[in-house]
């Protein structure tokens, strides 16, 4: 009798570990649930308030970033690869003057447009970036381009404007990127003359309000195609009134783009000085690699926590190996949009 008992009870057992293991398969089958493919972009973060937005301008951008986000999309459903999907999403917004980057770039002290992007492939970590370029009609072409025809990584100033012309990228007159709006930004700020460095605790902060707290219209995109690729990009036209060639995060890798297929992509928008010192693109996917974090955690911590802590301003968008995707910004607003296999589209401006 004992020994049926002791039988009973190791049956038992066995079934309670059975049930245990496969609790264990369905909660992993469903933390693993992944999207096929999935694309995420932004078009600035900052002091972007309901209050300050009329209708129509509100309407205009969440129509603009719709229309980006659904070209990779449509990439993307079709087979076609991160690559593409992130270069044809970002180009849209280069070519309105909505955002900070391309068409609506804003004005350097010198009144001219200094445009920067940077590109990252998350299968090879093979990456193309340009600083300073004042006449290539689309920064993120020629950024995938220097990462796909030269044995560089960044090009700055003239000598990007040379390769873009050999490469046959269309060049434009430095006209083509004045938008009247961002013209009279510059002007107000340098009737102020407040733009001046903090030299009493060494600090690279602006004291102009416009420049510290105004809408950073850096665009970026992360995507994953339907072969477990993820590639990023960023284009900017960098901040307002800047002078002696300054270069912020967005062509710098690491800084404003990082893409890696054991991690994630990241795009983000801010205030360069401090995304460069934070590096901010690859502490998110360090943090993955190294911690074992979520994407959601990564992100959280990097914007939330040493980037606040530091004093910078700005934000990220997101997306990891399975699909996952995050928006985590530290301001008032970010112009954001994201879309899954299904086509579920988000498409949000402020706080929520």
């Amino acid at each position: 009798m004992k020994n049926y008992l002791l039988l009973f009870s190791f049956l038992l057992i066995l079934l309670g570990c059975k049930n245990d293991i496969d609790t264990i398969i369905k909660e992993d089958n469903l933390n693993s649930v992944q999207n096929e493919f999935a694309i995420i972009i932004h078009g600035g973060a900052g002091t972007i308030l309901k209050k300050n937005m009329s209708d129509e301008k509100e309407a205009a951008y969440k129509a603009k970033l719709e229309e980006a986000i659904k070209v990779g999309h449509t990439i993307l459903k079709n087979g076609g690869t991160s690559a593409e999907a992130v270069m044809k999403t970002i180009q849209v917004m280069e070519e309105s003057p909505l955002f900070n980057a391309g068409k609506g770039a804003v004005f350097t002290h010198e009144e001219t447009n200094e445009l920067d992007a940077s590109f990252m492939d998350g299968k090879t970590l093979n990456a193309g970036a340009v600083a300073g370029v004042t006449n290539v009609k689309s920064p993120i072409e020629l950024a995938i381009k220097v990462m796909t025809d030269s044995d560089h990584v960044m090009l700055s100033g003239k000598g990007a404007s040379v390769f873009a012309k050999e490469k046959g990228l269309e060049i434009v007159d430095p006209s083509y990127f004045y938008t009247e709006r961002r013209f009279k930004s510059l002007q107000r700020i340098k009737n102020r003359n407040k733009t001046e460095l903090d030299h009493d605790d060494k600090k690279a902060a602006f004291y102009d309000a416009d420049i510290k707290n105004a809408k950073f219209g850096t665009v970026g995109c992360v995507a994953l195609d339907k072969n477990g690729n993820i590639a990023a990009g960023t284009s900017t036209g960098g901040m307002t009134n800047k002078r002696w060639g300054r270069i912020g995060d967005a062509p710098i890798i690491g800084s404003g783009t990082y893409a890696n297929n054991l991690t994630c992509g990241v795009s983000s928008t801010g205030w360069g000085e401090y995304f460069i010192r934070s590096q901010v693109a690859y502490d998110i996917s360090a943090q993955m690699e190294y911690q074992q974090k979520t994407l959601k955690e990564a992100t959280k911590d990097v914007i939330q926590n040493k980037l606040t802590k530091l004093g910078g301003t700005g934000g990220v968008v997101a997306l990891d190996k399975k699909g996952n995707m995050s928006f985590e910004f530290n301001t008032a607003g970010m112009y954001r949009a994201s879309m899954d296999e299904k086509g579920n589209l988000v498409v949000k401006i402020y706080k929520e």
